[in-house]
């Protein structure tokens, strides 16, 4: 008898071991969640860290002389993109592509001043959708641009926006140093003060603080950082870190040999400065002031980044929440002789991002994989478990961030106009290659830059005769657009 009631346990011990065995692993997952929040699944949260015009620099990026200590923490627990590219290489036309998933054709979204409302009123953006969705969404700092371009109906609360002149959030306390024709003061500063007495820092206190009072529900919060976009202005500790005789200047400050002189941009943003000249070159001396300006600044906004995510452990809620550090575009700090984005090069399009998502992410693992920035609004759908939206334009990173040998697109998009001329740029595995035409007519201009010989792009060789093939080959490609390049499957590269 006692064998028997042995026997019939261990078959009922053996069956519950393979039921459960058989449950899928996103299914056990949904049943923790369940666990942890009470009567129904938790929802994963999302932190959104926009940074303006960050370069892809820092530890993570391979520059460890900009020291980002918290940036290359998240690396460490996320996936790096060491190529991806911005839309539109300024701020709200390629802010406006991220946060509705369209790009700039479909936005009408070229300039600071158009609102995507105008062009395209019925969409629903990234945070919007988070929103219908039951989640708190909420915006600190610079989301869309400025207090002009901001969009109610992302938000379940009015967003703290950002001042429309730069120089209004941390303003110059030397009125009589300001530039009279533009009002603005010197492109650098260093004022010997606490991180929360300048704007970043205050709104990432804001942040933390509604941070607190929002855990027990999910949410979708945005924080936008001005920095590291000019003028320069950081606390005296970050400067210190970076000796002005330690700043390099920059390798190729020039213009590319036999570029079209329409692919170049004016940096009259920095030329409104107080401190810069009008006219003419940049001397050393402000060249290395400059550099380490932005250097500094990158230093103090990645401290505040640090502060976002300490508080996420703080509250433990790191294990359910999507972390995105994304910057909105590149910088030139005098490569080719530029100051400013406006570009179609490659260090004006490429820029940072770094997704941490729990049970997803592979921690400390980079993809030289080429995404473009349209990507993320389907990402952050997917890795929340949202209903997919109509209309998107980019691709779900999610099964590459499942499996890094996966085949990806072959070609990323980038453009910038020039009054009616219109600059269209596609960055393949080896090249870049850019036309510059008004619609309907033939090229103005044509470049052609080969990565394995020339990645800071110094030599245009798209008017070699040996290279007309490959450029007509490009031009085909291009003028197919971002739906060729899509990837046409999901099977594994076979390269390691």
């Amino acid at each position: 008898m006692v064998f028997v009631l042995r026997q019939a346990c261990f078959r009922l011990l053996l069956g519950l071991i393979v039921l459960l065995s058989s449950v899928p692993v996103d299914a056990q997952q949904s049943s923790r969640q369940q666990k942890q929040g009470g009567r129904g699944a938790r929802k994963l949260n999302v932190l959104f860290i926009s940074v303006d015009d960050l370069r892809p620099t820092g530890g993570a990026y391979g520059e460890s002389f900009v020291r980002t200590p918290h940036m290359d923490a998240l690396a460490r627990r996320g996936l790096v993109f060491n190529r991806a590219y911005a839309q539109q290489a300024v701020c709200s036309p390629s802010r406006t592509s991220l946060l509705t998933g369209r790009r700039p054709d479909t936005t009408r979204v070229y300039d600071l001043t158009t609102h995507f409302r105008q062009t395209i009123p019925d969409v629903v953006t990234l945070p919007q959708h988070f929103k219908q969705q039951g989640y708190h969404t909420q915006s600190f700092g610079k989301i869309y641009h400025n207090v002009d371009l901001e969009d109610a109906p992302s938000w379940s609360v009015p967003p703290l926006s950002v001042a429309k002149n730069p120089d209004e959030v941390d303003a110059d306390p030397s009125p009589s140093s300001r530039n009279p024709r533009t009002g603005r003061g010197p492109a650098w500063r260093s004022p010997d003060v606490a991180d929360e007495a300048l704007f970043d820092g205050r709104i990432a206190g804001k942040a933390i603080e509604i941070m607190r009072g929002v855990k027990d529900k999910p949410f979708f919060l945005a924080v936008g950082f001005t920095k590291p976009h000019l003028p320069f202005v950081a606390p005296k500790k970050y400067y210190d870190m970076y000796p002005l005789e330690k700043i390099k200047l920059p390798a190729n400050p020039f213009p590319p040999k036999d570029v079209p002189r329409i692919a170049l941009a004016d940096f009259g943003e920095l030329r409104a400065y107080a401190d810069i000249p009008e006219k003419g070159a940049l001397s050393e001396s402000q060249t290395r002031e400059l550099i380490r300006g932005y250097y500094a600044a990158t230093s103090y906004v990645d401290a505040q980044i640090g502060r976002l995510i300490d508080e996420l452990d703080r509250a433990g809620l790191r294990d359910n929440t999507i972390v995105v550090l994304w910057g909105d575009h590149g910088y030139q700090l005098g490569e080719h002789g530029l100051w400013n984005k406006h570009t179609n090069f490659e260090i004006a399009t490429r820029a940072p991002l770094i997704i941490s998502a729990p049970g997803v992410t592979k921690a400390g693992k980079k993809t030289d994989a080429l995404v473009e920035f349209v990507d993320v609004y389907p990402t952050l759908i997917q890795l929340a478990g949202l209903t997919m939206q109509q209309g998107l334009e980019g691709t779900s990173l999610v099964p590459l961030l499942r499996s890094l040998k996966m085949s990806w697109k072959r070609a990323a998009f980038s453009q910038y106009p020039r009054g009616r001329v219109m600059g269209r740029s596609m960055r393949t595995e080896r090249y870049r290659y850019t036309e510059w035409s008004e619609p309907g007519k033939a090229p103005v201009g044509v470049e052609l830059y080969d990565h394995r010989a020339d990645p800071s792009e110094n030599v245009n060789i798209a008017n070699l005769p040996e290279n007309n093939t490959i450029v007509a080959e490009l031009s085909r490609q291009l003028k197919a657009g971002w739906r060729a390049a899509l990837p046409s499957n999901l099977k594994r590269r076979d390269e390691p």
